[in-house]
């Protein structure tokens, strides 16, 4: 119980940076989503530019973020050399890919349909390099039980952001995506120069023996890392390229992207969720009741994702106010989506059976089997589907990797999770919200009212089985 308290302990305050600072940072879709109209497909560029980025953050940091928990925890090694060798390739993949980056701008223009847009190009890729240098430092931070340092630094640069995004946006009423990616720089620049003081006090010291082991161990991550992340935007790379109007399908695209804003909040629950229990886990793995721990962490885990995205549905007559009105006529895909990102969560819990024992290849395998799916789906229905085929290629990749995991991972390291609890958990969600969709017919503040009184029954449920607060004094007597 006491690793089950410094989970939660250390979630609430990643979920301080992830989960409230995202919130906050939610000011600049419904900035950006009635300053950049739909009709423009400006902010369809945005969509698809940040996607590129996603893909390439992950090729650059090569895998070495879990790397670095792996071997930091290694009784062996000393955690600044450990840091030291990562942060060695890690710098090198960028330099590297900066190099590349503006001595072929020509044909990288042409290839991603931004020929006359070549600032856009620069500006991202420079983004891009900075975030991944943060990268290790920032896991370094969790890898030293620093949450209010890490939460401090994500949330100065959603701060800058909104803070610059409204006086431009807003204040001087500019509407063009290239003040999007320009102000990102310079946020990204400020953060990176306040990581200065934690390099200067680490040891720095490069391992060659250290550094052979670490990309066995890391190459297998690189390939997962780069599945995973298609998964999540291969559907906004592949939109403008296979969809028959080019124009039309920034449109689309910013549609999907404005409304994939909404379902981001269960992203943002699994990001805090992982940033405490990464380290945990692996700290853990020599532990009697790991086991055990395992799979009361994935129950409590699903147990909370479908609170939030019971709560996400139930108050969608609200929430779709984020967005502008031209951009919700894509609601529809948003329940789908976030049931994508819990099956993603699901599958990240699953994944560590292959992580302790060194055989990260078995998540390569998963994550690319799910990415072939996600691409099929997406090449074969975008013509014809538009975006609603993005929601359910996401559906169906994050699927097929979460069934692949928990198959083949209980056969080589099976744990007990409670699959019955579960399944009632899930069944009970789809009841309530099909009541829900029911509901959608009568007007707002009665859809509200009705939403309210499911979710409450969804935790009145919870309660009952599953926290235990009869022990408390005077509540207590009325869950008995």
């Amino acid at each position: 119980m006491a690793n089950l308290k410094s989970l939660a302990k250390d979630t609430a305050i990643y979920g301080l940076s992830s989960i409230i600072g995202r919130f906050l940072n939610y000011l600049l879709v419904p900035v950006y989503t009635r300053c950049i109209s739909a009709e423009s497909g400006g902010y369809g560029i945005v969509t698809n530019l940040y996607a590129y980025t996603a893909l390439l953050l992950v090729f650059l940091t090569f895998g070495m973020e879990t790397t670095l928990f792996r071997y930091a925890n290694d009784k062996r090694e000393q955690p600044d050399t450990v840091f030291s060798t990562a942060m060695a390739v890690v710098t090198a993949l960028t330099a590297l890919f900066l190099l590349l980056a503006f001595g072929f701008i020509g044909p990288i223009g042409d290839l991603i349909h931004y020929s006359d847009h070549h600032e856009y190009i620069q500006i991202m890729a420079v983004v891009v390099a900075l975030d991944a240098l943060q990268a290790l430092p920032f896991s370094y931070l969790r890898y030293q039980r620093r949450p209010l340092r890490f939460a401090f630094l994500k949330l100065l640069f959603i701060a800058l952001n909104i803070g610059l995004n409204l006086l431009y946006f807003v204040v001087l009423g500019k509407d063009a995506p290239i003040y999007v990616f320009a102000l990102n720089l310079v946020c990204t620049g400020i953060v990176t120069l306040l990581f200065i003081p934690e390099l200067l006090r680490i040891r720095w010291h490069f391992s060659g023996r250290l550094l052979r082991s670490m990309l066995s161990y890391s190459w297998p991550i690189l390939v997962l890392g780069l599945a995973g992340v298609l998964n999540q935007v291969a559907d906004k790379i592949i939109f403008p390229l296979v969809y028959s109007d080019p124009v039309e399908a920034n449109v689309q695209l910013g549609i999907y992207g404005g409304c994939v804003k909404i379902a981001m909040i269960m992203a943002m629950i699994t990001q805090a969720f992982r940033y405490a229990y990464e380290p945990i886990v692996f700290a853990k793995s020599k532990d009697s009741d790991k086991s055990e721990y395992y799979a009361v962490a994935m129950k409590y885990f699903i147990i909370f994702t479908l609170l939030a995205f019971l709560c996400v549905e139930g108050y969608m007559p609200l929430l779709q106010l984020i967005i502008g009105p031209d951009y919700r006529e894509g609601l529809g895909v948003v329940p789908i989506v976030m049931a994508a990102e819990i099956m993603m969560g699901v599958y990240f819990n699953l994944s560590f059976w292959y992580k302790l024992i060194d055989k990260t290849i078995y998540g390569a395998w998963f994550s690319l089997a799910g990415c072939i799916v996600l691409v099929a789906v997406n090449l074969l229905f975008i013509p014809r589907y538009s975006y609603w085929a993005c929601a359910w290629g996401g559906f169906a990749g994050y699927a097929t990797c979460m069934v692949l995991s928990y198959v083949v991972g209980q056969r080589k390291n099976p744990i007990n999770y409670p699959m019955k609890e579960i399944a009632v958990y899930v069944l009970l969600t789809l009841v309530l919200f099909g009541v829900m969709v029911l509901a959608s017919e009568l007007p707002d503040w009665a859809q509200i009212l009705v939403n309210t009184a499911l979710i409450a029954l969804f935790v009145l449920y919870i309660i009952k089985k599953d926290l235990p607060l009869e022990g408390l004094p005077v509540v207590g007597k009325y869950f008995k």
